[in-house]
């Protein structure tokens, strides 16, 4: 495949950029192995102060310019960072209820808690990005007390654990989904 592009491999004339330059190529491509041939989309970057470029290969059957279908497989790939970062935070692939209602409910729940943790990122300057790994660390996996007067709840826990802001914009987080009552 690199046959096919190598006009793109060749460094470019002149004096090195300062901005990553990239370029694109299509063409139809059919290995050995492969019954028919199949469209190839290549990307290639040259970046400042590197000697060769980075080289990418898309083999797929979407029908669009080559930078539509790299920008596809890059949004795609963003996707999937996404989900893997739930599965691994908040453990939504466990769903070992005996019923398929209880476990629907129990995936709503776990997406309800990512969305919140994507909230809190958002809305806090956290150092690690707002990681929902260790707001879990921070929040679920610690002990707290929860005393209960006659008109209010206190949940008492270390502050080394949850800082006081934190807690308190969570809640406020919390506090703004809640629909707004409906006019009498």
């Amino acid at each position: 495949m690199q046959g096919k592009i190598g006009y793109l491999l060749k460094r470019p004339v002149g004096r090195p950029p300062q901005e990553v330059r990239r370029y694109y190529a299509s063409f139809s491509y059919r290995a050995q192995s492969w019954t028919k041939s199949r469209h190839v989309v290549a990307k290639v970057e040259w970046h400042p102060g590197e000697l060769y470029p980075r080289v990418g290969f898309i083999v797929t059957n979407l029908a669009r310019s080559a930078e539509g279908v790299v920008a596809f497989y890059n949004q795609r790939g963003t996707y999937e960072q996404y989900i893997k970062e739930s599965k691994n935070a908040i453990k939504w692939t466990r769903l070992s209820c005996r019923t398929f209602a209880a476990n629907a409910v129990r995936l709503q729940l776990h997406a309800l808690a990512y969305n919140l943790g994507k909230l809190h990122a958002h809305a806090s300057d956290a150092e690690d990005g707002g990681a929902l790994t260790s707001l879990r660390e921070k929040l679920i996996k610690i002990g707290a007390k929860v005393v209960s007067h006659g008109r209010y709840v206190t949940f008492q826990m270390a502050e080394v654990a949850v800082p006081r802001q934190m807690f308190q914009e969570i809640l406020s987080l919390i506090a703004r989904l809640r629909s707004p009552p409906a006019p009498a």
